[in-house]
């Protein structure tokens, strides 16, 4: 339970206006009640909600404690928190062959083929189907429906 239901109640509001889910609503509405020693401290780029942020850490905690993966989540929010670190290890201006790609994939966690397809989906990773050549995507793609919950403040981690 929410300690300042005023502000639930006013994102609760904004998700009847704007048809947005919780989270969606909630983070725009801090966006813009932020202060501006808030806004100052941000710099140029967007920051995580703390909330986010700590759900990052205990991810990370809990399936990568020493850079490898231990487990494959099974809730799809913490998978995208995982994808997100794993595609750090990738250099955004290379295209990589896919056996070059699996063995950096590889040395995350034994099923490197799952990982590949996941970045995939998600649209990180791009690919040329005829080449099996495989490079980051350059920029942020737009998810929709489900996977737009799944990415929902977690976009402030790509790079």
């Amino acid at each position: 339970m929410t300690k300042d239901k005023d502000f639930k109640k006013l994102v609760r509001t904004r998700m009847l206006a704007t048809g947005e889910n919780y989270t969606t609503a909630r983070s725009t509405l801090l966006a813009e009640h932020a202060t501006p020693d808030q806004t100052a401290e941000a710099g140029n780029g967007p920051t995580a909600d703390p909330q986010i942020e700590q759900f990052r850490t205990k991810t990370l905690r809990t399936f990568m404690p020493d850079g490898r993966i231990t487990a494959i989540p099974t809730k799809r929010r913490a998978l995208v928190v995982i994808l997100i670190e794993v595609l750090k290890a990738l250099d955004a201006d290379k295209v990589y062959e896919e056996k070059e790609l699996n063995g950096i994939l590889g040395d995350f966690h034994p099923d490197f083929a799952l990982l590949r397809r996941e970045l995939i989906d998600y649209r990180l990773l791009e690919r040329n189907s005829h080449t099996g050549e495989y490079w980051v995507n350059p920029s942020p793609p737009t998810h929709t429906g489900s996977q737009a919950q799944e990415m929902a403040g977690l976009e402030v981690f790509l790079r």
